[in-house]
């Protein structure tokens, strides 16, 4: 018998994963992760670890299966915290569901797992795993969730070959209706708790109290940048080559307080990312204020009104070398290759045609419509058809 272990975070999802697994006739072990100590920052009634540890707990009991909770705070704090602090003092913006998935749950936790001669992990995602014998050997391909609405994919595209290989996605084929469905047809606790939000097993954080606790407030100032900003409506230059193209069109426009006109204070530019609408607090617009740009060195919050505004799209993204990731390792592209994709920079984000254009010092993304809030320290994830083959950090 084939033992599993799987990462109960005491949610429904997770929950059905250990169901399902048992009724396959695995041997199934749930443990609960605790990344968390201090809940000076989390909004603690909206999702406690403790109540979700106890949700795990009674789920666990329900199937019969062994529970314990493992204390990942140590390493939490160090992969992921300490990287969330670091990319926002630099005003990138980071995504910690994606680093937790590949530093916490598929390898810290993972280690774990296997210590306790799991030949599996299983998380609650929504998406798929298969495979394939490519070059005589197995190759294994992460695929979007069946459930258009709720496909977890984007969250798993650092993952690698040897993570995927001992990955199951029970829930991958189901909608979330149906989850919830097999969650009260077996008497779960968790059948009609609503989903967490927030950061991965913290759950809801206020982020500007987050940040505050290493990153002090500052007061900067916030500039309106007109929609005729001159760099929006000069024409491109004559290219000698794709590359040169790609490399204009990937460029942010540079902004000064000169180029628009002063609406407001900040209490620090770290605390913004562009295309964020809400804590601006700047009246008298017709249209809504965005962040089109943050400036960290000079404390800056650069605005555009409306959410057409110019100076938020941008059609084309660059990825270096180090931070591209293949999960598929046998399409890897080289400098000169292209690859036409569909591809997204954001979770719940509809996939959109691209080309991926591989030069010397890494890659480009050039999507066919211009996209909104480009950010970098964002994961762009490209796909075929249905499945993930590759992403990267956006520089």
């Amino acid at each position: 018998m084939k033992r599993v272990v799987v990462g109960l975070s005491g949610g429904v999802d997770s929950s059905v994963t250990a169901y399902l697994l048992k009724e396959q006739g695995f041997e199934v072990i749930g443990l609960f992760m605790k990344n968390w100590h201090d809940d000076s920052v989390t909004i603690s009634n909206e999702c406690p670890w403790l109540e979700d540890s106890n949700d795990a707990m009674i789920v666990a009991e329900k199937l019969g299966i062994p529970f314990q909770v493992v204390d990942l705070s140590e390493q939490y704090k160090d992969k992921i915290v300490d990287y969330m602090f670091a990319e926002y003092e630099k005003g990138r913006t980071p995504n910690p569901d994606i680093l937790c998935n590949r530093e916490i749950k598929f390898d810290v936790f993972m280690d774990i797992a296997l210590k306790l001669g799991a030949d599996y992990v299983a998380t609650g995602h929504y998406c798929r795993k298969d495979a394939a014998i490519i070059d005589g050997k197995p190759v294994y391909k992460l695929l979007a969730g069946k459930d258009i609405n709720k496909d977890q994919s984007y969250f798993l595209c650092q993952l690698s070959q040897e993570q995927l290989a001992k990955a199951l996605f029970p829930i991958g084929e189901l909608t979330k209706p149906e989850v919830r469905e097999i969650a009260k047809k077996a008497d779960l606790i968790t059948a009609d708790k609503k989903d967490s939000q927030g950061l991965c097993f913290i759950g809801k954080v206020r982020l500007p109290e987050f940040l505050q606790q290493k990153l002090q407030p500052k007061e900067g100032n916030i500039i309106q940048i007109p929609s005729d900003f001159p760099e929006y409506i000069k024409s491109a230059p004559k290219f000698e080559n794709k590359e040169a193209s790609l490399k204009y069109f990937a460029t942010k426009f540079k902004y000064s307080e000169e180029d628009g006109k002063f609406v407001g204070k900040h209490q620090g530019a770290h605390y913004f990312t562009k295309g964020q609408r809400k804590g601006l607090n700047v009246g008298g617009t017709k249209e809504a204020l965005y962040v089109i740009e943050t400036d960290v060195k000079t404390n800056t919050i650069y605005t555009g009104e409306g959410k057409n505004h110019q100076g938020l799209y941008r059609n084309v993204l660059f990825v270096s070398n180090e931070e591209i990731h293949w999960i598929r390792e046998d399409l890897t592209l080289n400098s000169g290759e292209s690859m036409h994709v569909e591809a997204r920079i954001r979770y719940r984000q509809g996939l959109e045609k691209a080309t991926l254009y591989k030069v010397e010092n890494g890659l480009y993304v050039e999507f066919e419509n211009k996209q909104s809030a480009i950010q970098e320290g964002q994961f762009v994830a490209w796909y075929q058809k249905e499945e993930l083959l590759g992403s990267g950090v956006i520089s």
